[in-house]
């Protein structure tokens, strides 16, 4: 019987985006020709997922290229990665806000290992997407920031919500980071009839940017939603 861990790593090992993107858009896969995200992403589920038990689903809205763009691991850079989770990577240095609330809560919750053996987080849209700005430097784009991107993604975001169901994932009741990101996360669900309830909740970067000052309150109100409260 394969596990969690051998599931999870098999899909992010298959990941690959063919499909077309408007100008001025890319696509960063942090597994292509990068070994050290590969045996990063490894040690973590083999870490915290050798199991075959269920997990409660939790929504990003795509990986950023500090976060999971580097690591692998969604909402996960590698200060965290070391200090949190206990995983080095030697030559990939990388700080992320949202990484810092995600793992503050999780710390709340009782530790990664309480907190992972109960959820696993990913997006609809697994990959980093980056976007040129009007200095010609690529930054962090969300899959909805235009609706012809959303409209190239979206059948690649429904086949990947349904193949993260097949990893052992509740059905039930999904999280999802990010007010705006619930909205389409609604509507991809009017389609795929996946999940029974969709529970919206404030997005890490920004209580982390915004919201710093009540981070706390945030994160009860993560760990209510959580507990069912």
């Amino acid at each position: 019987m394969k596990t969690f861990a051998d599931k999870a790593i098999a899909y992010n090992h298959h990941l690959k985006y063919k499909g077309s993107l408007p100008k001025g858009f890319q696509v960063i896969n942090p597994f292509q020709g990068n070994d050290e995200a590969i045996d990063a992403m490894t040690a973590f589920y083999r870490k915290f997922y050798s199991d075959e038990q269920k997990r409660r689903f939790i929504f990003g809205i795509n990986p950023g290229r500090h976060g999971a763009g580097l690591t692998g691991i969604p909402f996960t850079d590698t200060k965290r990665l070391e200090s949190e989770c206990g995983i080095f990577m030697k030559n990939t240095h990388s700080h992320e806000v949202s990484s810092v609330f995600v793992y503050d809560m999780i710390e709340a919750f009782g530790g990664p290992e309480a907190f992972y053996s109960q959820f696993y987080i990913n997006s609809p849209f697994p990959l980093a997407i980056t976007r040129k700005n009007k200095r010609e430097k690529w930054v962090n784009a969300n899959y909805y920031d235009l609706k012809s991107l959303f409209n190239s993604v979206k059948p690649y975001m429904l086949e990947n919500i349904k193949t993260q169901l097949d990893l052992g994932l509740e059905t039930d009741e999904v999280f999802v980071l990010g007010i705006k990101n619930a909205r389409f996360i609604e509507e991809l669900n009017d389609e795929l009839k996946a999940f029974d309830k969709i529970t919206p909740l404030e997005h890490p970067r920004y209580i982390q940017q915004y919201k710093s000052k009540e981070k706390d309150t945030y994160i009860q109100k993560y760990l209510d939603a959580f507990y069912g409260k």
